[in-house]
This record gives structure tokens, C-alpha cells and sequence, in this order.
């Protein structure tokens, strides 16, 4: 909320002009969100004189004033469907930080349920990290009424909207054949639905790699969950107390790892020497932590997502044109699963 002045009045712009020695228009400017500051006729130290004035005196421009006469709001939305995944919070530092300079503000929308926001609430672009078959209709009526949205799929396409496209069978299934370079007794972590339609081809790499390297396909070692770190965090416990217990955990993805991580330290046992973990989706939180999780995903996708979705909040730069954009996956080596060979199987 702006402050008042010492005489109990709101700044106004009127007020930041005088005190700043400059015209209305000049403040409107510089302050205006655009990139720089400045435009022209209006150079750097005016800029910084302009923005000098407004702080002392606690201004804040109206921000609903703005959004009417420049059709912006200066926010961007981000539809996240767990919070808690550090796929998600990557996501929101990558987009914090890109927004900023800009004087953007992304506002996160935990409970998926975008279609019912997005018809009340306006933003300058909208990222959505699921779509379910049912709301697609949705998203082409939200396109076609002008809404910049940065939609996260595998089989859509660009129909008025910016698809990124992460194709993770191909990535999980190399994951899968990094561990059976040295070990035979491999579980997978994954939640209750992947063993069906839902999420169902990161299992599907799991156990055709499998197949594929003569390795038999052991029920006890698939350990379901119900989604969460503490679901996760249990299933991984009950697959490292079994009496011949995996050597290597396979997750679903990194928030999955890093729960396995943390419960094999639990009962004792040292990560990437007694078991090898790897997760999927190559996010921070996985490569900052110790040790470091062994993982598959894109390169530089958060960052790129995060410039693709300021490009359409500014309408600075980017595709002409919704596209799709296609990030190929990589292995990340480290830590908690090193490479081994047929020499230095643990089983």
C-alpha cells in the first residue's frame, strides 16, 4: 500500500513531477513499467531522479488505473499442480527473477483450477503445467479471446497458445539403463495412477528397459504412493526394509528422489555407495542438495520457459506466432548415482 505524506495526503504523480523537477508526463513515463525506464527525450539521470522522487515520497502507481488505460495488469499467472515438486518451485524462481527488472509480479495458482480463475481474472500471460482432455476446449476460447497462455504438454499444439513440448519417456528410459549398468535389483518409485492411463509411459520406460536388458520385473519392487513427500518418503522405507532390498530406486520424478534421498539416510545407508538413486525433471533443488541427485531432464528449461512466458506478458521479442517449443532430454550424472560398471555391481 503506498504511504502518505507527512500532511496525511496519498502521493500523487502530480506530487513525484514537482518534487523531481519535471513534467507529469515525464513521471508517467519513466514509471510506466517500460523497459529501461527511459524513452525518448528522457535520459538516464532524469530516469533515476524521477524514480529517486517516488520512492521518497512513497508512491505507488494505481495499478487498476494502468491495466484500463494500457489493457496490462503487469502479472503474470502460473498454474502449478503441486506446489511442493521442486519441478514447481523452479518454475516460480526462474519466472521471479525474469520479472522483476520488469516490474512484473507473478501470482501462482495452486489448485489447477485455471479455467475458473482465468474467466474472472486478468493477466498479461498465463503459464499451465496440465491440461486435462476436458479443458481443452477451454484453452482454444481463452486464446481466441486474446489471452497469452504458455501451456505445458505433451501432445497439444499451438492453437492460439505457446505449447512446450518435453518429450520424458525417451529421458525416464535412460535413466533406467544408467542404473543397469550396475544393478540388477531396481525399484521404482512412482505414484498410485502412473500404473495407468494417467503418467503411465515414466513407468512404461521403468519396465520395458527392464525387458529390454533380460532383467525380471519384480511386483514387490514397484513401491506406490499416494503423491506426496510423506507418501513418497513411506514407500521408499518399506522398499529398503524388504530382505533382499533394491540396490537402485528409479523415481518418477526428482520431488519422488529427493524423498527416497532423505529416507534411505534415515534407515543408515549411504546414498550412491549401499544405494543408487535417480530421479527426473533435472531441477535445482536435485543438484544443490547432498549429495547431488543423479537425474534426467531438458537443459536450461526453466530459464527459457520463464523468457518465453515475460515475451508474451511484454510483447517484446519471441515467436511471432504460438509455437511449439521442444526440449530434448539429457543424464546428469552425480552423486547419488554414479556411473558403474558390470565390475562394480552392488548385487
Amino acid at each position: 500500500m503506498a504511504k502518505t505524506s507527512s500532511t496525511g495526503v496519498r502521493p500523487t504523480i502530480r506530487m513525484v513531477a514537482e518534487l523531481a523537477g519535471v513534467s507529469t508526463a515525464t513521471v508517467s513515463y519513466v514509471l510506466s513499467g517500460r523497459r529501461g525506464g527511459a524513452g525518448p527525450g528522457v535520459s538516464d539521470p532524469t530516469a533515476e531522479k524521477v524514480k529517486a522522487a517516488a520512492e521518497r515520497l512513497g508512491y505507488r502507481p494505481n495499478q487498476a488505473a494502468r491495466a484500463i488505460r494500457t489493457g496490462r495488469t503487469n502479472t503474470v499467472i502460473l498454474s502449478l499442480t503441486m506446489l511442493s515438486d521442486p519441478w514447481s518451485l523452479a518454475v516460480v524462481e526462474a519466472v521471479q527473477k525474469a520479472a522483476s527488472p520488469l516490474g512484473i509480479t507473478p501470482m501462482i495458482l495452486g489448485d489447477a483450477d485455471w479455467v475458473k480463475v482465468l474467466g474472472t481474472h486478468n493477466a498479461d500471460a498465463v503459464f499451465v503445467d496440465a491440461v486435462r482432455d476436458d479443458q481443452t476446449p477451454a484453452l482454444r476460447k481463452l486464446a481466441g479471446h486474446g489471452i497469452s497462455l504458455v501451456v505445458f504438454n505433451e501432445k497439444l499444439e499451438p492453437e492460439g497458445f505457446d505449447v512446450i513440448r518435453s518429450i520424458a519417456e525417451p529421458g525416464c528410459r535412460m535413466a533406467v539403463e544408467h542404473l543397469l549398468h550396475g544393478h540388477r535389483r531396481i525399484a521404482c518409485l512412482t505414484p498410485a495412477t502412473a500404473e495407468g492411463t494417467s503418467g503411465g509411459s515414466r513407468y512404461r520406460a521403468y519396465s520395458e528397459a527392464l525387458l529390454a536388458a533380460g532383467v525380471q520385473e519384480r511386483e514387490e519392487y514397484v513401491g506406490l504412493f499416494d503423491g506426496t513427500t510423506s507418501g513418497a518418503f513411506a514407500a521408499t522405507t518399506r522398499l529398503l526394509s524388504l530382505s533382499e532390498r533394491p540396490t537402485a530406486i528409479y523415481a518418477t520424478t526428482d520431488f519422488a528422489a529427493v524423498s527416497a534421498i532423505n529416507a534411505a539416510q534415515r534407515l543408515g545407508l549411504a546414498v550412491g555407495q549401499d544405494v543408487d538413486i535417480i530421479g527426473v525433471g533435472n531441477t535445482v533443488e536435485g543438484e544443490r542438495m547432498s549429495p547431488s541427485l543423479s537425474t534426467v531432464g531438458p537443459v536450461d528449461f526453466f530459464d527459457k520457459l520463464a523468457r518465453l512466458l515475460l515475451q508474451r506478458a511484454t510483447g517484446d521479442g519471441g515467436p511471432e506466432a504460438p509455437a511449439v517449443l521442444d526440449f530434448p532430454w539429457h543424464l546428469f550424472v552425480r552423486e547419488s548415482a554414479p556411473h558403474r560398471s558390470a565390475a562394480t555391481r552392488l548385487n
